[in-house]
């Protein structure tokens, strides 16, 4: 779904070519295609495509761009670190994890776009749609039973990878700062995100499974570099390969059972929890489970734990989208209300807590 605030790109366009050629100064008769806000474009982030010609040493260059914005709307999150983002994936270019290459960063000129803003380079290929989900509606519906195996397990393997890292030798440790374990301070994190979208109104689900979460949280876990937003929506494939991974925004370090369980949870979400079925040649998350041990060598012990965690999170996360859409005049205050007690991640949380 595209973001819900409006620009006007053809200024914006028009800002970007200047900002380019300073970016570019060796560039002849620079040109920027329109700008286009695709369809896939998230609640928490805005995006724009172009493509840029110019000459350059005596021959002619051409690159796809893809231009992520910190958000100048209604924010779904209380914070937002573009640079982190940047800084991510420059450091996952020297890894076998495939993601686009980052060009510049602009921090400082606000008067170009309104926010701060990255550039990265455009992959070619499809993604496993959100809305509706792949389970329900897309191309993904369309492709043969083998195919869509070998996308999970595409998925399954660019986890494994993000696990296998050594973080810390890639230039990860600054992820690792705070009191307490990674566990404790994400839960911290989400006690305040929670605060601060709750507006002090009951959410008895959300509510429950936090005060679950901080009484059963695992001890002594190893710590791995988190993707944070673990999914197959989150990868661009070429044809069944993973070409790129994407979205870094909820990067950290911690457990690596809460990536693969958020890929569950959002697998679950897009099937039962919109009472769907599962396509045929997805595999089963026992298979799942059993394919990720075998490929990290980690042994699964704590999955309906992380479980819990990925709803309880994807929950608070949607208290912020259903006020976003009372704010863009897409639901009136009642239904808004309604919306943050009862969607498909408060039933699907509520299901996994009656499970113990």
């Amino acid at each position: 779904m595209p973001t819900m605030w409006k620009r006007d790109l053809a200024a914006d366009r028009a800002k970007l070519a200047e900002w380019l050629q300073r970016r570019l100064p060796e560039a002849r008769d620079l040109e920027l295609s329109e700008l286009i806000e695709p369809q896939y474009s998230g609640f928490s982030n805005e995006t724009l495509l172009c493509d840029a010609s110019w000459s350059e040493g005596g021959g002619p260059r051409r690159e796809s761009f893809v231009i992520r914005v910190q958000p100048t709307g209604f924010q779904v999150f209380p914070e937002y670190d573009l640079e982190l983002q940047f800084r991510t994936m420059s450091l996952l270019a020297a890894t076998d994890i495939p993601v686009p290459r980052v060009f510049w960063l602009e921090k400082e000129d606000r008067d170009l776009l309104g926010a701060p803003f990255y550039v990265m380079g455009r992959i070619e290929g499809r993604v496993p749609p959100d809305n509706p989900p792949y389970h329900a509606s897309g191309w993904v519906t369309e492709i043969a039973p083998a195919e869509r195996a070998a996308i999970w397990w595409g998925g399954v393997e660019s986890l494994a990878r993000v696990h296998r890292l050594d973080w810390r030798a890639a230039g990860f440790e600054f992820l690792d700062r705070g009191e307490g374990t990674p566990l404790e301070r994400q839960l911290r994190y989400y006690d305040g995100y929670l605060e601060w979208a709750g507006c002090g109104r009951p959410q008895p689900i959300i509510e429950a499974a936090r005060e679950w979460l901080w009484r059963n949280r695992p001890a002594d876990e190893p710590v791995r570099l988190q993707w944070g937003d673990a999914r197959i929506g989150n990868i661009i494939f070429d044809g069944t390969r993973p070409a790129a991974v994407l979205d870094w925004e909820m990067v950290t370090v911690g457990s690596p059972e809460a990536d693969l369980a958020w890929s569950i949870f959002l697998d679950r979400h897009h099937s039962e929890g919109i009472e769907m079925p599962r396509l045929d040649g997805f595999p089963g998350y026992e298979d799942t489970v059993a394919r990720y041990e075998q490929l990290t060598g980690h042994r699964v012990q704590h999955l309906h734990y992380y479980q819990v965690f990925a709803g309880f999170r994807f929950a608070v996360i949607m208290l912020r989208i259903a006020q976003q859409m009372v704010h863009y005049g897409m639901m009136d205050e009642a239904g808004g209300r309604n919306f943050e007690l009862d969607n498909t991640v408060t039933r699907l949380l509520r299901r996994l807590m009656e499970q113990g």
